[in-house]
């Protein structure tokens, strides 16, 4: 099955445009997990069994399972293998912003496409199409391409202007018109500026949109919901990592998690249903 089939199969089946990121570091997560002999991924298979109901996708940030080395490594894989036993509909994102010389991504495809599973990954796009072809003629994967990204400074680079033209639109315009041959691309584009996303949107059709930025960055659900979807009211992973998997630190953290989740799924769906 293509990618953008089974997020549309699952987006459908769970009425859903929400993901969990599943950013579990460790000095946050309850002592309970902590004192297990896997807490990483304890965490996560509480979590993933509290919310996969109300998801599209789950997205594991690399950085907080590297942080714990060899560790840490080695409970992401758990996750992994947990999802696709369990939960094989949902889909999964690795947020690991990679990118660099065609030889060296194929290391990475491998690790993150197989050795793992993942069925997606954050990529830089610095580097040019060349560079990141080995991931792009992944038929059966995607590749979720850095455009405008939430963070305060993003505009550093992003917002600079080449003919007119800001260097977030080039990029959208190159992903969707020369990178998107295998009709597995996907962008990432910030919450915290929904203005942007309109222009974005407005360039590329019905191609998805990773999320980040709502709750603790400041983004809000309507502004993204009516800046993001497209022509078929989809088109959008929206993801909550802090505020759904720590809504708790105590013995119930599950069930909190669980409420957030549904809850914010149930806000989405709320101002999909006003739009025109």
């Amino acid at each position: 099955m293509n990618i953008l089939s089974k997020l549309s199969s699952i987006v459908k089946n769970n009425n859903s445009l929400l993901c969990v990121g599943l950013d579990s570091e460790f000095e946050r997560i309850p002592e309970i997990m902590r004192n297990k002999k896997y807490p990483q991924y304890s965490f996560n298979k509480e979590i993933i069994d509290a919310t996969h109901e109300y998801v599209c996708a789950f997205k594991a940030n690399s950085a907080f399972y590297e942080a714990r080395g060899e560790r840490g490594i080695k409970e992401l894989a758990m996750t992994m293998k947990y999802i696709q036993k369990k939960y094989s509909h949902i889909v999964t994102i690795c947020d690991a912003k990679r990118a660099d010389i065609g030889n060296t991504n194929k290391g990475y495809v491998t690790h993150i496409y197989d050795n793992l599973g993942f069925d997606s990954v954050t990529l830089h796009p610095y580097l040019g199409r060349e560079a990141l072809q080995p991931f792009l003629d992944r038929k059966d994967k995607a590749c979720i391409i850095l455009c405008k990204t939430s963070n305060p400074g993003s505009g550093e680079f992003q917002n600079l202007k080449y003919n007119g033209t800001h260097l977030y639109e080039y990029v959208a315009s190159q992903v969707a018109n020369e990178w998107n041959i295998n009709n597995n691309c996907m962008l990432v584009v910030g919450a915290t500026y929904p203005e942007e996303m309109k222009k974005v949107r407005a360039q590329v059709g019905d191609m998805p949109f990773l999320i980040p930025g709502i709750g603790a960055q400041g983004g809000i659900v309507e502004e993204t919901v009516i800046a993001g979807a497209n022509s078929k009211k989809q088109g959008m992973i929206i993801n909550s990592a802090r505020d759904i998997i720590f809504a708790s630190r105590g013995n119930k953290f599950a069930f909190h998690a669980g409420e957030k989740a549904r809850k914010l799924r149930d806000e989405i769906n709320r101002y999909i249903n006003k739009l025109n």
